[in-house]
This record gives structure tokens, C-alpha cells and sequence, in this order.
């Protein structure tokens, strides 16, 4: 399922309801920016602006942060002479054992044999 697309259209639709409870005249608020007064605007563009505003100034963090993750080494593991082989664990002869006897007792049981 297109989970991006379904999660987009709810959060659209819970907007839209939020626009629409907003238009009407009684949801107004005016803003004053000290040198300009703006009257009766509809309490969502208000938050909407606000919210773009929030999110425009968030980039050049963002992009600072990028282009310091980009230029941070990274850590490189350095492979000695002979790391490179595989670990071999030498097993108790007694675990061999009982694991030899198991995998009999285990094949004996698919044949039809009973051990």
C-alpha cells in the first residue's frame, strides 16, 4: 500500500476541515508588523504562514547540517595482515560428540527408524 499517498491525504483532508471551520467572519485576528497593519485575516492563513515561515527557516540548518555530515571522516576500519582470514573455534570433543549423535538420532527419526 502506498502508505506516503494514504498519510498525505488524511493530513490534507484534517486541513481542509481546519480551513473550512476558519472562513467564517468571526475567525479573524488582525496582525501588526509595526510599521503595517493587516486586518481581518482568516485565523488559517495566519497559522499557515506562520507554519511556512517555521519551515523556511529551518533550511540552512538543515543544509549545514548536511554539509557537515558530508565532511566529517569517516571511520575506516584497518584490516591487519592475517585479520582477513575467517575465526575458526576449536569445539570440545564432547560437543562434537553429542552433536554427531543427535543428527543420527535426528535422520534415524526421518527414515522411519527408531533410536
Amino acid at each position: 500500500m502506498p502508505w506516503r499517498l494514504i498519510i498525505f491525504i488524511v493530513i490534507f483532508a484534517i486541513f481542509l476541515v481546519f480551513i473550512s471551520l476558519n472562513l467564517e467572519l468571526e475567525n479573524r485576528c488582525d496582525i501588526n508588523f509595526g510599521f503595517a497593519k493587516l486586518e481581518n485575516v482568516p485565523v488559517f492563513v495566519t497559522i499557515f504562514v506562520s507554519f511556512v515561515l517555521g519551515l523556511l527557516s529551518s533550511i540552512p540548518l538543515i543544509l549545514h547540517l548536511r554539509k557537515k555530515y558530508k565532511e566529517s571522516p569517516k571511520k575506516e576500519k584497518k584490516i591487519e595482515e592475517g585479520e582477513d582470514k575467517p575465526i575458526v573455534v576449536a569445539a570440545d570433543e564432547k560437543i562434537k560428540e553429542d552433536a554427531a549423535k543427535a543428527r543420527k538420532r535426528f535422520f534415524a527419526k526421518r527414515k522411519g527408524g527408531n533410536q
